[in-house]
């Protein structure tokens, strides 16, 4: 499916296209790039810019189906990764990007290395940036990013081809695919961005898709303690109801790192969109009180008289390092919301992660579990399935783990033992409440 989003930001390829020519359908699409080349998420441990540690037939089955997939879309440029395969930094591997890619898999864009890509190709990053260049641009890359200071980069690489350290057919490579793919999206004709799209960001029509991604990928991972008792849908009309926890409130916990800025930010001034919170007030009877308190204590929870609670708790944005956890657990005071609220009052918990997180320890004292993963702006999209205007739907597109010790874990491993399997998910139906 992920390789469809090709065929949506280039548009589909033309029926006779040569195999690995890149496309792109005219000025109201964008060039796609496929990313990071190669194995990136088969690192160890899972940690940033680490070694994927596999042998060629892993490698193979694995992590390059998705290129073979990508080149047969039409993708116009690939970036290579920041890690290494086996040790050897992807950013610096000719056999893989020039032998395999270019050669074997004939991918006609351009190859583009990451942020700062060749300046890490030694530890520590620009210990020896004249070796960085010779390595990376030798190893293949067309395009490099260079975010700071890109005289050097220019002065180094121009010294080593007047040298003969890197040859000029190297760089014919590199201008004769940057070129191919600036003819294909029509750049010469149309250099600038056609500003009459600008209204279109975050249109009414784009922000609806948005909710309906929403309810679509939220997956329902407990409902009620047997099957004959679910909690969900919650009832709309209803006295009185509690809505805790850090994530609740926060439109910006909702959307997750990368999102304006690199890391994201916390609180509501991110962007406009609606949180959590709000969307549960839209949509219960004008008659439900709703309190809000993002970490009550027990007391509070049992003499409020509540019908039933709301708890959103989870992760705080991250990007790349910063995401990196041995942990995976939801960040305080989220669990201790978790046990003051449903220790004293039926309560659905939902979580936003970027990932599977630790759940295990509080799964019996929840009457409802959600994963909504980062759900973004459209937040009303929670509270449509919630209070059944939808039903559930979503199922695991990973493994959920029960400890972090059973990781790396897999479909079809011998210590497959999860606490939710691959493609699991409750579904709920629809109620037509007023």
């Amino acid at each position: 499916m992920m390789t469809e989003i090709i065929t949506g930001l280039q548009g589909g390829l033309p029926v006779h296209s040569k195999k690995g020519v890149p496309f792109v359908a005219g000025k109201n699409k964008v060039a796609a790039c496929a990313k990071h080349y190669v194995g990136d998420g088969g690192t160890t441990k899972g940690i940033n810019e680490n070694n994927t540690v596999i042998s060629w037939n892993g490698l193979f089955s694995i992590h390059m189906p998705a290129y073979f997939n990508s080149i047969a879309k039409g993708v116009a440029t690939i970036m290579t990764s920041y890690s290494s395969w086996n040790g050897k930094k992807m950013h610096a591997n000719h056999d893989l990007v020039t032998d395999f890619l270019k050669n074997k898999l004939k991918f006609r864009g351009f190859v583009i290395s990451d942020w700062q890509g060749l300046d890490r190709i030694t530890s520590p990053p620009h210990a020896n940036y004249s070796y960085s260049v010779e390595a990376g641009v030798g190893a293949g890359v067309d395009m490099v990013m260079v975010p700071y200071n890109f005289t050097e980069f220019i002065d180094d690489l121009t010294y080593q081809v007047k040298n003969n350290i890197i040859p000029m057919s190297r760089i014919d490579d590199a201008v004769k695919r940057i070129l191919r793919v600036k003819f294909v999206m029509g750049l010469f004709e149309n250099p600038m961005a056609d500003n009459s799209l600008v209204n279109q960001l975050g249109s009414q029509e784009h922000r609806e898709l948005a909710r309906e991604a929403v309810r679509k990928s939220l997956v329902l991972l407990k409902n009620g303690e047997s099957a004959d008792k679910p909690l969900l849908p919650l009832p709309k009309k209803a006295t009185k109801i509690l809505v805790a926890g850090t994530h609740a409130d926060n439109l910006g916990y909702q959307c997750g790192g990368w999102t304006i800025t690199w890391q994201g930010l916390g609180g509501n001034d991110l962007t406009t969109g609606t949180n959590i919170l709000q969307a549960v007030k839209n949509t219960v009877d004008s008659s439900t009180q709703v309190v809000y308190s993002e970490n009550p204590d027990a007391g509070f929870v049992k003499s409020g008289e509540f019908s039933y609670a709301i708890v959103v708790v989870g992760e705080p944005p991250y990007a790349e390092t910063y995401g990196d956890s041995l942990n995976l657990t939801i960040s305080e005071p989220g669990p201790m919301t978790i046990y003051n609220v449903c220790g004293s009052v039926k309560c659905v918990v939902v979580v936003i992660s970027g990932r599977p997180v630790v759940v295990q320890p509080f799964v019996s004292s929840v009457d409802a579990l959600v994963a909504a993963w980062l759900p973004g702006t459209e937040g009303q999209g929670v509270a449509d399935v919630l209070f059944g205007d939808y039903g559930f739907t979503g199922k695991l597109a990973r493994t959920w783990f029960k400890t972090v010790d059973q990781l790396p874990m897999n479909v079809g491993d011998p210590h497959y033992d999860p606490l939710f399997p691959f493609g699991f998910g409750l579904t709920t139906k629809p109620t037509h409440q007023n």
